[in-house]
């Protein structure tokens, strides 16, 4: 495989595979022990180098916004076919330290993408998997503590009908069945 810069003219493997991230997405699953909903957003920037994800989740804090709010860049680099990813969320304003950056080699329908802290040592893995057959995502989330895995989280990413918006907010609802024609 290899990833074809955003200058190249035309689709490169890397982001016809980052592609099927593209669209409006409901994440539903577990996060830090609890059941959680997110609406996602995906669209390419700058000239297609980046896939942006805004990702918001349909809990609220008492005060009436988001609990949960992200925006994540992921790229990959066409010299040396490693993915990376900035991830900047609400839970702090400290992303843009070496520790908001993932990095991942792709396997397969796998992203294994790996944070560490300014030792050099892994903190935090979240594994993008792609699901071609049902167009869905899986991300495994784990903290990483001395080389030992322990869960943060499991959630499934599920696309809805409507096409990427061009720019952050909720994801519409999935169609109902009487809107699909389908039981």
């Amino acid at each position: 495989m290899s990833c074809t810069g955003a200058l190249a003219g035309e689709l490169g493997l890397a982001e016809a595979w980052l592609d099927q991230l593209a669209g409006n997405w409901v994440l539903s699953g577990k996060l830090a022990g609890r059941e959680t909903t997110h609406d996602l957003s995906a669209d390419w920037a700058l000239n297609r180098g980046y896939l942006r994800i805004h990702e918001i989740s349909r809990e609220k804090t008492p005060s009436g916004a988001a609990a949960y709010e992200a925006i994540i860049f992921i790229s990959c680099n066409a010299k040396t076919d490693d993915y990376t990813c900035l991830w900047l969320d609400s839970t702090s304003n400290e992303g843009l330290v070496a520790e908001g950056f993932g990095h991942a080699k792709r396997s397969g329908n796998s992203l294994p993408f790996a944070f560490r802290d300014a030792n050099g040592q892994v903190t935090f893995e979240n594994t993008f998997v792609y699901d071609p057959t049902s167009d869905s995502w899986k991300w495994v989330m784990d903290n990483v503590d001395a080389g030992k895995r322990k869960p943060f989280g499991r959630v499934t990413l599920v696309k809805l009908g409507a096409p990427a918006n061009s720019g952050p907010g909720p994801a519409a609802e999935p169609a109902t069945p009487s809107q699909t024609g389908s039981l």
